[in-house]
């Protein structure tokens, strides 16, 4: 029966696991954990294809537990209580070890059919996750639990595990590889081991008996493989905020960087949103002009697509960069819808209602309203708060070139009246 070559190479011992040294290695915390043979339940946090269901495995092979392994997208409560229905049983002697990959799947209600069982230590949960289990795991299988974050494999880490998987098929068909084969596929499979391993296969299928596996073929197999993105998970997320941070912190090359991530995975209207955003939020009114300059580089964006969307996108994000920042216009209006939620406003000055209608003058809206542009410098001492917050101050002048000449200008004026 056919077996995939990643199921084939698969570790059998946590010394052939390639990455996750942060908690693998042999000072990390899992290891020890693993070597104790007290198991927690557990949850596996990270991307696809880097070692949690072979970790997982070894861990039931370590402590003579019998493996179960559910798939939430398919398991059901059903699956669960023909499980349990093993407990205490010749079939479980020494409890379950129950692998749940893609917990996230699993609604509340079959997520707390484990409870009582993970209480008692019948069971020894270890779910997986490649979302957040803070967003997507109920609170009472995460107090129960331990989180350990699996992180993408370094390039250099899944170079001997490539290697190996060459080694059988070389062995198998006697097939050559060409110089730099094996580290574009290291470096082009985006830290999953599992898809270095099978682009290996793959390669070595499409070269046949006795042929080589060519550089070119690696490259168009390898396309657009590098970088992990889902507009609805962690990645995307991850990637957004970095490109944001970056941007803030005045690093254009970091900045590209992501922006590049973003239009490689098509994600043009992230790219472009999070610019605007980064633009009135970070730059604002050290640079008040720029926000007319980066809409038109968006437009211009949105107008062409993707590849050319790229050239003003670019000129934009070097444009957001290198300009002298200042967020006192987010500060100002955070402060004041925070007043306004606690529900501090009160009544509207009698002096500044509208009074454009029969009958406002009996009401004395709008009567004693001082027009600024009556008076000298287009300015008068009026209160235009209500009395309740009278003193509030949102808005406070940055410490820009802009903000500081905006304040002398108006320290000047109103020191004269």
């Amino acid at each position: 029966m056919y077996r995939p070559l990643a199921d084939v190479i698969r570790p059998t011992e946590l010394s052939d696991v390639v990455g996750q040294e942060h908690i693998l290695g042999e000072k990390g915390v899992l290891r020890r954990i693993i070597m104790s043979g007290q198991i927690p339940n557990m949850v596996f946090y990270g991307p696809s294809g880097i070692g949690k269901t072979t970790v997982a495995s070894i861990i039931a092979e370590k402590t003579k537990r019998k493996l179960y392994k559910l798939n939430a997208t398919t398991a059901s409560i059903g699956d669960i209580k023909s499980i349990i229905d093993e407990l205490d049983t010749f079939l479980a002697p020494e409890g379950v070890l129950l692998y749940l990959d893609e917990i996230q799947y699993f609604n509340k209600k079959q997520q707390q059919s484990l409870l009582e069982f993970m209480e008692n230590g019948k069971i020894t949960l270890i779910a997986s996750t490649t979302e957040n289990p803070y967003f997507y795991i109920y609170n009472a299988i995460l107090s129960r639990s331990t989180v350990f974050e699996f992180l993408p494999v370094k390039a250099d880490d899944i170079v001997p595990a490539v290697e190996r998987a060459f080694n059988i098929c070389i062995g198998e068909r006697n097939i050559k590889v060409d110089d730099g084969v094996i580290k574009h596929i290291a470096l082009s499979c985006g830290g999953d081991v599992r898809k270095a391993i099978n682009a290996v296969e793959l390669l070595c299928a499409a070269a046949g008996e006795g042929a080589a596996v060519t550089l070119d073929d690696a490259k168009i197999l390898s396309q657009k493989s590098s970088s992990r993105y889902d507009r609805d998970g962690d990645a995307h997320y991850d990637i957004m905020s970095a490109y944001h941070k970056s941007l803030r912190g005045s690093d254009p090359n970091a900045a590209l960087h992501y922006l590049a991530r973003l239009l490689e995975a098509g994600d043009l209207p992230s790219a472009c949103r999070r610019l605007l955003a980064a633009t009135s939020e970070d730059v604002g009114l050290a640079y008040p002009q720029l926000v007319s300059i980066v809409k038109s580089c968006v437009d211009s964006a949105l107008q062409l697509g993707l590849p050319e969307a790229r050239l003003p996108l670019a000129q934009a994000v070097i444009l957001v960069t290198t300009a002298p920042k200042s967020n006192s216009a987010m500060l100002a209006i955070d402060a004041a819808i925070a007043d306004v939620r606690d529900g501090k406003s009160g009544d509207i000055p009698v002096y500044l209602k509208d009074s454009q209608y029969k009958g406002a003058e009996k009401l004395g809206h709008g009567q004693t309203y001082k027009y600024p542009h009556n008076f000298e410098n287009h300015w008068i001492p009026q209160q235009y708060l209500p009395d309740e917050i009278k003193d509030a101050e949102y808005y406070k002048f940055g410490d820009n070139k802009i903000e500081r000449q905006a304040k002398e200008y108006w320290d000047n004026i109103k020191k004269k009246k």
